[in-house]
């Protein structure tokens, strides 16, 4: 492509005034991009903020419901839901996941009764109901089992669709476990349920601050390299992704989120499909410390990394920055 040379073509002239920079802007983030966390809790009337995600609470369902009124409000169109299971209801083999009346169901029917057109999205694995932290059921020899694990994957997304759950998103990373939970819901009533599938989830050192909001630091046994990804590859991740496609996910999810940009552009490039990214806990706790230690502007930090999600290729993120930024968008 032929262009003209200095000083013919100025490349700052677009960029000189904040009209401009405007005009031509190739990325844009709007609320509507959003999805956002929020970390359910049993109780009424209560908010307990959580030590290493500063500005981040759970909540009490009655709290839960507020958060979906606002997010409406804001122009969020989603809000994901993950539960904070007390000890006395952890298992080996994670049975509340089943339960109809656990946490998150309740949840998950108060909100859709009280903001009907917010959209609810609920993770799917067992590591908030074992007693072990482990996203499936482990052998004597604490190996996880994939094909048993995905029987009851599947069983959990349906009593979350029948709570009314919007979106299914598995998060485990177990082989397969896509076609089962698709097949569960087309069987079961709920095709019209979504499955945004954890497609490269990443055995990453920035998911400690998640682990003490959902009551799991100090209870896993072992790791999760063993089904979660190794930061070293690429052309995995591609894998993944196709195989979840053609198992039935709608979107797919990168995670986390800004360490993997190249990902997500490749995702994007190789399938042309809704890719969403997980800005997740340890992402947002720097930028929170960095602001605290003066290292940058808060306002700032949030923007410009949303921005680079977006403009990597995303068709949304789950962050918990979501609220604060839909409101410096709006503002």
């Amino acid at each position: 492509m032929p262009f003209a040379s200095y000083p013919a073509l100025r490349l700052r002239r677009t960029r000189y005034t904040a009209w401009s920079r405007a005009l031509h802007a190739e990325t844009r983030i709007a609320p509507s991009d959003f999805i956002w966390p929020l970390f359910v809790m049993e109780g009424q009337g209560i908010e307990e903020p959580i030590a290493t995600l500063p500005g981040v609470s759970r909540w009490s369902v009655d709290g839960i419901v507020a958060r979906g009124r606002e997010a409406a409000a804001l122009g969020i169109p989603c809000v994901a839901l993950f539960p904070y299971t007390p000890a006395g209801l952890r298992t080996e083999d994670g049975r509340e996941a089943l339960n109809p009346d656990n946490l998150m169901c309740r949840a998950t029917r108060a909100l859709k009764d009280a903001v009907p057109d917010i959209g609810v999205l609920t993770d799917v694995a067992l590591d908030p109901y074992t007693s072990h932290g482990q996203d499936g059921l482990v052998d004597a020899a604490g190996n996880v089992l994939n094909d048993e694990t995905m029987a009851v994957l599947a069983d959990q997304a349906l009593v979350l669709a029948a709570a009314g759950a919007d979106i299914i998103a598995p998060s485990d990373m177990m082989d397969g476990r896509v076609g089962a939970i698709r097949d569960a819901l087309e069987s079961g009533g709920h095709a019209n349920v979504q499955i945004m599938a954890y497609s490269a989830k990443y055995a990453s050192a920035f998911y400690g601050p998640f682990r003490d909001a959902v009551g799991s630091r100090g209870l896993l046994k072992g790791n999760k390299r063993g089904y979660q990804m190794d930061h070293a590859n690429s052309d995995e991740a591609l894998r993944e992704v196709a195989l979840d496609l053609a198992e039935g996910a709608d979107s797919v999810m990168v995670k986390p989120g800004l360490p993997y940009l190249d990902i997500i552009r490749r995702v994007k490039d190789a399938f042309r499909v809704p890719v969403f990214a997980y800005q997740v806990s340890g992402e947002y706790a720097m930028i929170e410390a960095a602001a605290a230690a003066g290292a940058g502007d808060r306002d700032a930090l949030v923007l410009e990394t949303l921005t680079a999600l977006k403009r990597a290729g995303c068709a949304g993120v789950l962050t918990y920055h979501a609220a604060h930024a839909a409101r410096l968008i709006g503002g």
